[in-house]
């Protein structure tokens, strides 16, 4: 089974929108290199930056099957190391597959993207005085059963928010389903992704959703950003409505804006 973290991976790849994957890369930059907060990448990764710090593709640490998001990912970018993707940290790995090709990393993408926006969201918080000190310990320690649904949660939430303007068309959604089969989904996720694709917005039930742990409500908010470039006035209102019902404040809300290098 592909799994939520894989289907994550290959939105991303696909890319929801134009300027998704350049958030995407605004974010991993300013997020690589915040460590005024100690939740940079770094510390969300634990021992993943000696792993793809020194290493060349094919010589991937055997150590990094450990159970969390550190294990898990190392596992992944090593994966991704072997099949040929430079050194030079999670930055440069997950950057070369957004450019281009490498489905069989989309593991890797989707992981990534899960430790970027758990990176995002505890810096934004921490930057208005709202996050408790174990949150990055916790971050750090998921299991690979709480990461999967984590996904599923950001996944359900790119999709709501693709609905902002009316329903996704027919054409945006045989594209998706398309990319996602051809990426491994098997007859069950297919069938749920088109489930998703094809209901009514449903912002209340990601609200709920928004409950499973502390950095979730502004990690929700940024995967938003992702999957709508907020350029008509039913998104403006949309991503609005959302920061007001998840309970995130001006601060939190610019911070993230401004870490994707989107212009308040």
């Amino acid at each position: 089974m592909a799994g939520m973290i894989d289907i994550l991976g290959s939105l991303l790849q696909q890319g929801m929108t134009q300027s998704g994957n350049a958030r995407v890369s605004n974010t991993i930059e300013s997020q690589n290199n915040d460590g005024s907060n100690g939740g940079s990448l770094g510390d969300i990764l634990g021992g993943l930056g000696s792993l793809l710090g020194g290493n060349t593709a094919g010589s991937a640490n055997t150590n990094a099957s450990a159970d969390g998001l550190s294990g898990m990912l190392g596992g992944m970018l090593a994966k991704l190391a072997d099949n040929g993707a430079a050194a030079g940290g999670i930055g440069a790995l997950i950057g070369s597959v957004l450019g281009g090709g490498a489905d069989s990393a989309k593991g890797a993408v989707g992981g990534g993207a899960l430790a970027v926006l758990a990176s995002l969201a505890l810096n934004a918080l921490k930057n208005a005085g709202q996050a408790q000190e174990q949150n990055v310990q916790a971050l750090q320690t998921q299991s690979e059963e709480v990461l999967n649904e984590n996904a599923k949660i950001i996944v359900l939430a790119m999709i709501n928010a693709a609905k902002a303007d009316g329903n996704i068309d027919e054409d945006e959604i045989e594209k998706i389903l398309g990319k996602l089969g051809t990426d491994g989904l098997d007859a069950s996720e297919k069938a749920f992704m088109e489930e998703q694709l094809r209901a009514p917005l449903d912002t209340d039930s990601i609200i709920r959703l928004a409950q499973n742990e502390p950095t979730m409500p502004a990690q929700i908010y940024a995967a938003s950003l992702l999957a709508i470039e907020v350029d008509t006035d039913a998104e403006q209102e949309y991503m609005d409505k959302l920061a007001e019902n998840l309970g995130l404040d001006a601060q939190v809300v610019a911070y993230i804006k401004s870490s994707m290098g989107i212009q308040a």
